[in-house]
């Protein structure tokens, strides 16, 4: 170490030896290198240069300006040529400072609660190279706390609640007050509580704020709140310090430390006789002077007897105790009852209070009045049995009634309701004793419901009823039958053994063990070769084939005859005959709809629907031949006086095309022009009604089994269109021959031309139906219909 750092080293210790002992803050932030090289002493490279000023403190709420310190840098020789500079919180508004003594001073008066200390930063400036001659330097400025603050209450306000007999020193609440002063500072912030109102009962401790009892055995019932007030002081109490106070509200909580307690030693009640069963017969009440759960209270009853007759429950709201009656009342027995009744606390703390004292005894006698009542029957009601088959006049049973009353008066029965008005019974009126008037058919009502009335026959002529339930016992009086109408059908490429029908029976009896059929095949000399019955033993029997022959060709339904027997005593039996048809099935066996029902249904019906539409149609036809004859007489006339005036001019070749264009096969088949036809001369009509008549009976007959491509059909046609073409007295005009056939399979038979496939007059053969089908040229003229059908 050469002697150019020594001397600096020496100084910078001795003057914070200097600082520290005097109480003087000092800087240990080194200067940077360039600081270093650029202040005045350059050459020499001091490592280190201090800071010297005051401690720096100032008291709050001081709003004159004052003086609270100075910094100087050992660098400042008093020639002012170091400039200080002042940065930081408050600088130019809270504190300035004066730029060549160094002094720091106060603008305003400070507030500690809202700012407790200030933290600025100097700088030393060489005023003539401008230049630091010391590096920045952080202090803080402290503000002095005074007592300019009053303690407050927080987490108001205070609600608190104890139980009632509670031990001296139990805890109630704490009471908490603050103070904005600084704790650290003096006791500015130093706070003790105090009682200001209620004591003796409560007290609180002086440092913590904690509220205790300080009364023994407090009672709600005498006193259910206490308003406690609390006083909190700083500076520990001493003068001159701030203060404040609040409330605590303290309540009682019950305890059951009181047994109910009943007002009077007696009560009295009256009830009729004749009251019914749940009627109150009076309230009692004992008071509690607990409340909550610890004033709920059970009444009961002391005393068997009593108990049996009478009952007594709480009423939830008003803690009454509510006696009812429990069983009906008679005067001629019982006149009077005493009764003692008990209340005790639901809830027991026998911390507070014993067992014998949480209950209450008293009295009460209840008096029954005697009223005037109807007969009584010896049960409830009656329930009897009686077999159905029984002869009129069998008695079924008895039902008895009496007149309680001291007067016992005589009793009259009668049946005042019941089935069918009482006409299936009858009742002797002076001993009850009920028989059979009619026959009984349990099938028609297994049970019988009478209403017996018993009246008095003197004094107010009470009456009372009672029903009578009479069950109608069966016996085996009806005999089984099949539970359905069954139609089987077998496939025609059914095999020997199968099954092709389950079937069940049912009964209107109802035996006592359940039913049980048996079935089987009518008793006959010859085994049915065709099918037989396999009785399942379970109600139930299949029909199997016997053989595997089966065709509609050969037979198309078969009839077999099946027994039934029932398991009653004695035994009855019924026999139904099954119509089994042939079918034609589907692959998976299914017939089809239409198929064997539809068979059926058309050999029952056809008969019937052809003849009514035969019917039908030969007076379609007369009356059609009627209003003909009537329109061709007029057209004779017409024609007469036509002819006198055109005196047998010919009438000139026209032709109508009819044609549809937008069909391709219209192209292939043109529609040829005939030319008209001359007038002919009059003569009778070639076509006679015997052959009309003819072809509707043909018609009819073969309307159900032709189709569109049958001979028939198709001669039919022809022989209609030569008819039409050749008939002289058929006037020259259009006429359009219609001839309908419905289709085949229709039930009517009746023929028509539309959808039908036989007669093509463009080409001359069958073809699919098309625009071209049976188009005929027309005539010009007046339509003439007479041939149409």
């Amino acid at each position: 170490m050469d002697g150019c750092s020594v001397l600096p080293m020496v100084t910078m210790i001795s003057i914070m030896t200097g600082l520290m002992g005097s109480g003087v803050t000092v800087s240990k932030q080194r200067p940077s290198q360039s600081q270093l090289t650029e202040g005045p002493h350059a050459p020499q490279l001091r490592a280190k240069r201090g800071w010297i000023w005051n401690q720096l403190f100032v008291e709050e709420e001081d709003p004159t300006p004052k003086i609270i310190g100075q910094l100087k840098s050992n660098y400042d020789t008093g020639d002012f040529t170091i400039r200080y500079i002042l940065t930081g919180e408050g600088a130019g508004e809270v504190f300035t400072i004066d730029e060549y003594s160094g002094e720091i001073h106060t603008l305003k008066g400070l507030d500690r609660e809202e700012k407790a200390f200030y933290v600025l930063r100097a700088q030393a400036i060489d005023r003539r190279t401008d230049q630091p001659v010391e590096p920045e330097s952080e202090f803080i400025i402290k503000v002095q706390d005074i007592n300019d603050n009053a303690p407050q209450f927080i987490n108001e306000p205070y609600v608190s609640s104890i139980p009632e007999m509670s031990p001296v020193g139990t805890t109630v609440v704490q009471v908490t007050a603050t103070d904005a002063d600084d704790p650290m500072f003096g006791n500015n912030a130093k706070l003790i509580y105090s009682i200001v109102q209620g004591e003796p009962y409560f007290s609180v401790e002086p440092k913590t704020g904690i509220i205790v009892t300080s009364w023994p055995n407090m009672d709600r019932e005498t006193s259910e709140k206490y308003l406690v007030v609390v006083q909190v002081k700083d500076m520990l109490g001493f003068t001159g310090g701030y203060s404040a106070t609040t409330t605590v509200t303290i309540t009682l909580t019950d305890v059951n430390d009181n047994g109910p307690m009943f007002q009077h030693n007696l009560y009295t009640f009256g009830i009729a006789e004749s009251a019914p069963v749940g009627t109150t017969v009076g309230r009692v009440m004992a008071k509690d002077a607990d409340v909550g759960v610890n004033a709920i209270m059970n009444y009961s009853l002391v005393g068997l007897e009593e108990n049996a007759t009478f009952r007594v429950q709480t009423d939830p709201v008003t803690q009454e105790g509510i006696v009812t009656l429990a069983k009906p009342l008679d005067y001629e027995s019982k006149k009077r009852f005493a009764i003692t009744i008990e209340a005790t606390n639901d809830y027991v703390d026998t911390q507070f209070l014993s067992i014998h004292e949480s209950s209450d005894r008293t009295k009460l006698t209840i008096l029954v009045t005697d009223v005037d009542e109807p007969p009584i029957f010896s049960a409830p009601y009656y329930e009897w049995k009686v077999l159905e088959n029984v002869p009129v006049g069998t008695e079924v049973g008895t039902v008895y009634a009496k007149d309680t009353d001291a007067a016992n008066n005589s009793i009259r029965y009668s049946i005042t309701k019941g089935t069918e008005l009482k006409k299936a019974f009858k009742i002797d009126p002076n001993d009850g004793t009920v028989s059979v008037a009619k026959p009984l058919d349990r099938e028609t009502a297994a049970w019988q419901n009478l209403t017996v009335t018993a009246k008095e026959m003197k004094e107010n002529q009470l009456s009372s009823s009672v029903s009578v339930f009479i069950k109608v016992l069966d016996i085996n009086d009806n005999i089984p039958t099949l539970s359905r109408d069954y139609r089987p059908y077998v496939c025609e490429g059914t095999q020997a053994g199968e099954v092709i029908q389950i079937i069940s029976a049912v009964d209107a009896d109802e035996p006592v063990e359940g039913h049980h059929f048996y079935f089987s095949m009518v008793p006959d000399k010859h085994i049915n070769p065709n099918f037989t019955i396999r009785d399942n033993q379970d109600n139930t029997a299949g029909i199997l084939t016997r053989r595997s022959t089966f065709t509609r060709h050969d037979r198309t339904m078969y009839h077999l005859p099946v027994v039934t027997v029932d398991s009653g005593s004695p035994a009855l039996s019924s026999t139904s005959t099954l119509t089994i048809s042939i079918c034609a099935c589907q692959p998976a066996g299914h017939c089809p709809t239409g198929g064997v029902e539809a068979l059926a249904l058309s050999m029952v019906v056809s008969m019937q629907v052809l003849l009514g539409l035969s019917v039908c149609f030969v007076l379609l036809v007369v009356l059609s031949l009627l209003m003909l004859a009537i329109w061709r007489h007029r057209k004779l006339q017409q024609q007469k006086l036509a002819a006198q005036e055109l005196d047998a001019e010919d009438y000139s070749e026209k032709v109508l095309h009819y044609a549809e264009t937008n069909s391709a096969e219209d192209a292939t088949c043109p529609i040829q022009p005939v030319p008209l036809r001359p007038h002919p001369r009059r003569r009778e009509r070639g076509l006679r009604r015997e052959e009309v008549a003819a072809s509707i009976r043909m018609s009819l007959r073969h309307s159900h089994l032709i189709g569109p491509e049958d001979e028939v059909f198709q001669q039919f046609i022809m022989d209609r269109l030569a008819e039409a073409d050749s008939d002289p007295y058929a006037p020259p005009f259009d006429c359009l021959h219609t001839y309908t056939f419905e289709g085949t399979g229709s039930l009517s038979g009746s023929l028509s031309s539309l959808e039908s496939l036989t007669f093509d007059p463009c080409m001359d053969q069958p073809r699919d139906p098309g625009p071209c089908f049976l188009r005929l040229t027309p005539w010009q003229g007046t339509v003439d219909d007479e041939t149409s059908f």
